[in-house]
């Protein structure tokens, strides 16, 4: 399992120093973030951070947008940063609605609009993956899981991560069913009310996630007090749940 960070976590800072720190925690890469250090249609930016990344050791393991499927023209400045990044995968987000508010004709847009992006990035060879996330169709795993069934598309899978609102159980039951389909976790230490932890706090909860998830890579988003310095520990916390999941793969 690879292990990142998303860019995202520390907006405050600059792509270098995103890459330093990166490079300092020992992981293996970086999820670029769309809305700060990587805008939309910034080839030439994207491709100088993708030459920066590799250069200090690192892969780029995914582009983060803030298209929530709306405005397809949009993604096409999306698209043009994740190809110069070298990304294979791009983040977005899937509406603002939840499977229970969404409407029957809002949903079939969502499809249409998500469809006729995948097409374009499979023809880059890159992928669409779901931000697992409140006050989307992704909120739950049934909005989920129906979202992913209709499109039916190889190259669209979903990222999970944890809902603080939600018990440890309905977690697990989550990844049961979506493993066919989660590629990359986002990894992080909330409790209700958006509270953070050190992940040391979780990382009982996170070794059952490995486990069950299966999935390609894991990004840490947010960290308790948004320091570097415990972004450094929780990458140690990382990495040593990340090889002993590699172990039971083997």
């Amino acid at each position: 399992m690879l292990t990142g960070l998303t860019s995202i976590t520390f907006r405050q800072l600059t792509p270098d120093e995103i890459i330093a720190l990166t490079a300092k925690a020992g992981l293996d890469g970086i999820e670029w973030g769309g809305d700060v250090h990587v805008p939309p249609a910034s080839r030439e930016l994207a491709a100088l951070i993708a030459e920066k990344t590799k250069a200090a050791g690192l892969k780029v393991l995914s582009y983060g947008s803030y298209w929530r499927c709306d405005d397809p023209d949009a993604f096409d400045g999306i698209l043009e940063s994740a190809k110069a990044l070298g990304a294979p995968i791009i983040r977005v987000w899937t509406g603002s609605k939840t499977i229970d508010e969404i409407t029957g004709e809002e949903f079939d847009r969502l499809v249409l609009n998500i469809s006729t992006a995948a097409e374009k990035a499979a023809d880059c060879g890159i992928s669409i993956a779901f931000e697992y996330h409140r006050g989307t169709m992704t909120q739950t795993k049934e909005g989920a899981r129906w979202l992913l069934e209709k499109l039916a598309a190889e190259n669209v899978t979903t990222y999970w991560q944890p809902n603080p609102d939600i018990t440890f159980e309905e977690q697990l039951r989550e990844i049961d069913m979506l493993r066919p389909f989660i590629s990359y976790l986002h990894v992080f230490a909330w409790e209700k009310g958006n509270i953070r932890f050190p992940l040391e706090h979780a990382a009982g909860k996170w070794k059952e996630y490995f486990t069950r998830a299966r999935a390609k890579a894991a990004l840490i988003e947010f960290v308790a007090g948004d320091t570097p310095e415990q972004f450094l520990a929780d990458a140690q916390v990382l990495k040593k749940l990340a090889a002993g999941y590699d172990l039971q793969e083997e």
